[in-house]
C-alpha cells in the first residue's frame, strides 16, 4: 500500500463498460512523512475520498479486488482514508564500548 493525497478528479464519458458509475481520482503520491513524491496518477475510488484528503492506495492485481466479482481494468485503487500518520524518529546509533587497552584481537593471522 502507498500513501497519497487527492488533488483532483477525472470525468470520462467514454470508458470501459465495467467502469460505469466508478469515481476516478487524481492522486499525488506521498512519502511516509507526507511529502510529495513521484508523478500524479489516476486511481479508482472505493472510499468516497474528497479533495485534499490523505489516502492509501494499492496497485497491480490487488487494485481490482474491491470490485469482485467484477474485475474492472484498473491498475490503482484508493482503498482507505488516512486519519493520521505517526512516525517515530530513528534512534541514534548505539555507542560501541571502548576497546580495552592492551588487549589483542582474537583473530589470528593477517588483519584486513
Amino acid at each position: 500500500m502507498y500513501l497519497g493525497r487527492v488533488v483532483g478528479c477525472v470525468w470520462a464519458t467514454v470508458k470501459d463498460p465495467s467502469l460505469e458509475g466508478q469515481r476516478m481520482l487524481v492522486i499525488q503520491p506521498l512519502t511516509p512523512d507526507l511529502r510529495d513524491t513521484g508523478k500524479r496518477l489516476i486511481c479508482l475510488d472505493t472510499t468516497g475520498a474528497g479533495a485534499g484528503e490523505t489516502i492509501y492506495w494499492v496497485r497491480g492485481k490487488e487494485a481490482s479486488f474491491p470490485f469482485l466479482p467484477k474485475e474492472p481494468p484498473v491498475d490503482t485503487t484508493v482503498v482507505g482514508i488516512v486519519d493520521s500518520v505517526h512516525l517515530q524518529s530513528p534512534a541514534p546509533p548505539a555507542a560501541s564500548p571502548p576497546a580495552a587497552a592492551g588487549r589483542k584481537s582474537p583473530r589470528k593471522g593477517r588483519s584486513c
